[in-house]
């Protein structure tokens, strides 16, 4: 009677569970704790065993499923950008660009895009600290009527290198010691020892915008340049910056320990903490454009992504406004399950021939591939806001449900979906023949020595001090020879004050720079 009475009383308790979850009450809602499929949990405290002292029982789903979803709960790391932070807002257009594009953000002033923006470091881990020396992500998901669109960038408007192919040894040297796991300026150097075009993005790195203040106090860039088409296939360069309304501000290394020692989460804080206060930060986007033909016009190739294109030069145009007014209900489903690639364009916008970012159309949607699986864009951060008609199917993760037997196209069936001639990509005239060569025009110093006298004498000396205080501990000193040749290739000035820091021979020093050229 007493067992019949027990398995009465569970039989009984599993009728009121399924009956509280069927009806839906607030109970079931709010307060009973379930299993991922829904179903309520009746004991979150103890394990199923085989009688008091018995092993336990693999019948026991919530230890099973508990466990095995705590084993899978860190996806992949971001090889690059894996410290990030993400905020909602919106992005509102301030000028008709309907003549050069067809892109819908652009196409009626005071239009406004919903976005995510995810801000990052690019080489240190998930969780180091926010105040190291890092370039640093600056990555904007415009959900549009036409798809979703990602201008992917930096906060620095040039990059390292021009051509992708040395993307990964770029990293690589960044990255710690695969022998020690200890990050070493002396690899980093020996590398930009063979890169003289990276000189003016290290200035930018050494200088206090290789710190930033806050996310908040941080321009933007898109770095590459990429192409506007009209509804005519008319082609046009274009570059986009995002420059902050709160300023451009950096912080010394002195000011970043000090930080430190209290917060190493100062940028996130911050940027949280204003967009709950409702001290939405702003930024104004601006475009540079250029037609086909000027691209010979200047001493430096304009889609090198080394050089910036001098607004005395190309003048630059208001267009935009970008407000981030929500943080995340949820950073792991917001910021660590976004997934941002150059290659996500729509109508209106194509790629340049861009080495480098000839190479990032393929690398970054691979690396969401791979660390977020196939089915990635179904997730809700990354979810364009229309309706998704593709023929893409099944794999591992949420896949949209299919209930049409063809899946595939064309079909005479009357089914299925068509693709649509007015979205072609535009025709590009091309000459020449396949071949690997490097860039004509490589012009490597004359902006990074711009960029030098362009800092304030204070900005100036931080530079030189960060800069030095690195390269000296380079124990080969060809390395550090060549290291600062060419900052005195790009600025006699600049140039010296690092050679006296760093225990260079400075008549060799003088003679490799006078052996370079432009």
């Amino acid at each position: 009677m007493k067992k019949q009475s027990k398995y009465k009383l569970i039989a009984n308790t599993i009728a009121v569970g399924v009956s509280i979850a069927i009806t839906g009450s607030a109970l079931a809602v709010e307060s009973t704790l379930t299993r991922s499929t829904g179903a309520p949990v009746g004991n979150n405290q103890n394990s199923l065993t085989a009688g008091p002292l018995g092993p336990t029982l693999l019948q026991d789903h919530q230890l099973i499923e508990k466990l095995a979803h705590f084993d899978r709960e860190r996806i992949p790391e971001r090889v690059v950008h894996a410290r990030g932070t993400g905020a909602f807002g919106i992005f509102k257009a301030t000028a008709d660009l309907t003549d050069i594009t067809r892109a819908a953000p652009f196409q009626l002033t005071g239009k406004e895009t919903p976005v995510f923006v995810r801000f990052s470091s690019v080489v240190h881990s998930k969780h180091s600290p926010e105040t190291l020396r890092d370039p640093h992500g600056f990555a904007v998901k415009f959900y549009t009527e036409q798809g979703n669109w990602d201008l992917v960038g930096n906060n620095f408007p040039t990059f390292f290198i021009r051509d992708a192919i040395k993307f990964p040894d770029m990293v690589h040297a960044f990255k710690p010691n695969p022998k020690t796991n200890i990050q070493e300026a002396s690899r980093v150097f020996d590398f930009f020892s063979h890169i003289p075009e990276g000189t003016r993005t290290l200035t930018l790195l050494y200088s206090p915008l290789g710190i930033p203040a806050s996310y908040r106090e941080m321009d933007g860039a898109g770095v590459h340049a990429f192409k506007f088409t009209n509804a005519d296939c008319r082609q046009t360069y274009v570059k986009f910056t995002w420059k902050s309304r709160q300023g451009n501000k950096g912080l010394s290394p002195e000011q970043a320990s000090a930080i430190q020692a209290k917060n190493f989460n100062h940028l996130t804080a911050d940027l949280y903490s204003h967009i709950e206060q409702g001290k939405y930060p702003v930024w104004d986007l601006y475009i540079q454009t250029m037609k086909p033909k000027q691209l010979d016009d200047f001493d430096f190739n304009p889609l090198d992504d080394t050089k910036i294109w001098p607004e005395e030069l190309v003048a630059s145009r208001k267009v935009g406004e970008l407000t981030l007014n929500k943080v995340p209900d949820n950073f792991f489903q917001s910021t660590e399950q976004s997934a941002f690639a150059p290659s996500n364009m729509i109508p209106g916008i194509e790629p340049s021939e861009d080495r480098m970012l000839q190479g990032r159309l393929f690398s970054y949607a691979d690396t969401q591939r791979y660390r977020l699986g196939i089915n990635h864009l179904s997730l809700p951060v990354n979810a364009p806001k229309v309706t998704v008609n593709s023929h893409n199917q099944d794999g591992a993760g949420y896949s949209t449900p299919e209930t049409s037997t063809v899946n595939y196209q064309p079909s005479r069936s009357g089914e299925g979906f068509v693709d649509d001639k007015q979205y072609e990509y535009c025709q590009s005239p091309l000459e020449g023949s396949t071949q690997q060569i490097p860039f004509e025009k490589t012009q490597n110093f004359t902006q990074a020595g711009e960029l030098y006298r362009s800092f304030s004498e204070a900005d100036q000396t931080l530079l030189v001090n960060a800069f030095a205080g690195d390269l000296k501990t380079v124990a080969n000193r060809e390395i550090r020879t060549i290291i600062t040749s060419f900052l005195y290739k790009a600025d006699s000035e600049y140039g010296k004050r690092v050679a006296d820091q760093v225990d260079v021979n400075f008549d060799d020093v003088k003679q490799r720079a006078e052996s370079y050229k432009e």
